[in-house]
């Protein structure tokens, strides 16, 4: 009996063990479970977001299209669209005189490489300050800036400011409305020997252009707001409403720089009213195509194509974008800080615009002493610099980027499929490319693609016969498209 309860007892023990060990497994195993589910769930969630914020089309936003962006006042304005002419007066040449005199006599600094790797370089520097001051004719300028007819009226509260020019045809032509929009540093003076073309009668077309071009609010001769959040989205309502106060409900669009980002903005909010976009900054924004760039970086060739060498590498692209966006970033937080600094010295604006110049026309020009000074027209940039400067509207034409990338409907904005008929052209140093395929995403009516193999980020400046040709070739292809439908 002994015996047989000792067996019963060891025998008990190892169901004890066997049910203890069966246990610690469970639990184990509810662990792992656990741990599965949690993970799962961290997954599922980062998916939606990604699906949320990255790949799902968001509903238009509202924006209020009568908004205004002008001071709070009771006086009477008067609405109506006046002439305008661009005026420089003696007393502002003077002091710009002055001003030249005082930093001719001051020390210099000179540059420390042969190359313009730096910023200006100081010799480069020293012969565009000399055509300033010697050779710039003041008079001739402004006789050839009031060469088209300028007007100016209110728009939303704001004093816009724009140039207007109707061809003289034959009956038998047509006459088609067309906004061109300008960038940052640039002005509605880069179109000047654009307009001429659009608006000459061309073989193969039967059309010509009655071209409209603003100066973008708070850009030199339009009026700057006072308020917080007049973002890309909003002026590209001003500049609709400037269309209708002029009297086209219909019309076509050119831009570029900033401008493309307004155009876009507009043919996504009013497709009804935007007949084709034409952009010479052809970029899809979003979240992912940013995302499909990154991944690219894996297998270039399959995301890129032909374009590889261009996104690619991306480890040298990036370090291309870190080094040429420092303007950008100091614009997007602290747009005041820098334009006190640039409106008290005419040098100093234009040493800061000639740089966007030479860095944006083309990347390889900083490995030169002249570093692209010589590839526009000092006539052409100090034009540019001038209006900035007698305007003093370098800090609110800056505040635009604050604007920008503080707005969540920009945001919005760039994940909204563009449905109206578009065209890209690329210059050959353009700063970003990106396949036609991945366009496609924004642009699905990307009705072609235009490539050159000269020229950079300003193409109205370096190449205004390319543009203008290519502006006719874009909306003649959008016309086919309209009788197709």
């Amino acid at each position: 009996m002994a015996k047989k309860s000792k067996a019963q007892k060891k025998q008990a023990s190892s169901v004890i063990e066997q049910k203890v060990v069966q246990e610690r497994s469970k639990g184990s195993n509810n662990v792992c479970l656990l741990i599965t589910s949690v993970i799962v769930v961290l997954v599922g969630l980062a998916c939606l977001q990604l699906y949320v914020k990255v790949i799902a089309v968001p509903d238009l936003p509202e924006i209020d299209l009568n908004e205004s962006w002008g001071p709070n006042t009771t006086k009477s304005k008067d609405t109506s669209i006046r002439p305008f002419r661009v005026v420089y007066i003696d007393s502002m040449q003077e002091g710009l005189r002055r001003l030249f005199d005082s930093f001719r006599r001051r020390p210099k600094l000179k540059s420390l490489t042969e190359n313009s790797s730096y910023g200006v370089h100081s010799d480069a520097f020293g012969q565009f300050f000399a055509q300033w001051q010697f050779k710039y004719p003041f008079r001739d300028r402004v006789r050839y800036l009031n060469k088209y007819d300028h007007f100016k009226t209110y728009v939303q509260g704001l004093d816009i400011h724009f140039v207007h020019v109707k061809p003289k045809v034959a009956g038998n032509v047509k006459v088609l409305p067309i906004l061109l929009i300008h960038g940052w540093p640039s002005t509605f003076k880069d179109f000047y020997d654009v307009i001429p073309i659009l608006t000459t009668p061309r073989p193969g077309y039967d059309f010509v252009f009655e071209v409209i071009v603003p100066s973008l609010p708070g850009y030199v001769y339009s009026q700057a707001t006072q308020k917080r959040g007049l973002a890309p989205a909003q002026i590209a309502v001003i500049l609709r409403n400037l269309m209708k106060k002029i009297g086209h409900e219909k019309f076509f669009i050119q831009a570029g720089d900033l401008g493309h980002v307004i155009g876009s903005h507009m043919a996504t909010l009013f497709p009804e009213q935007v007949l084709g976009f034409h952009t010479n900054t052809p970029i899809n924004p979003s979240k992912l195509a940013n995302l499909i760039w990154l991944l690219g970086s894996v297998w270039p060739t399959l995301v890129a194509g032909d374009l590889a060498d261009k996104m690619y590498p991306m480890s040298e692209k990036l370090s291309y974008y870190l080094e040429e966006s420092g303007y950008m970033h100091l614009q997007g937080t602290k747009p005041d800080t820098i334009g006190y600094v640039l409106q008290d010295s005419p040098v100093g604006l234009a040493a800061y615009m000639l740089d966007r110049y030479m860095a944006f026309s083309n990347s390889s020009f900083k490995n030169t002493e002249e570093g692209g000074l010589d590839n526009i027209s000092s006539f052409d940039m100090l034009d540019n610099v001038m209006l900035y400067w007698i305007t003093g509207s370098m800090t609110s034409a800056m505040r635009l980027y604050k604007e920008s990338f503080g707005s969540e409907t920009e945001l919005i904005l760039a994940r909204i499929p563009t449905r109206v008929p578009t065209w890209a052209l690329r210059l050959k140093y353009e700063l970003f490319y990106q396949p036609d395929w991945l366009i496609k995403f924004k642009y699905p009516s990307l009705l072609g693609t235009t490539s050159l193999d000269d020229g950079g980020h300003f193409a109205a400046l370096e190449k205004p016969k390319e543009l203008a040709a290519d502006v006719f070739k874009a909306v003649k292809s959008f016309l086919e498209y309209y009788k197709k439908k």
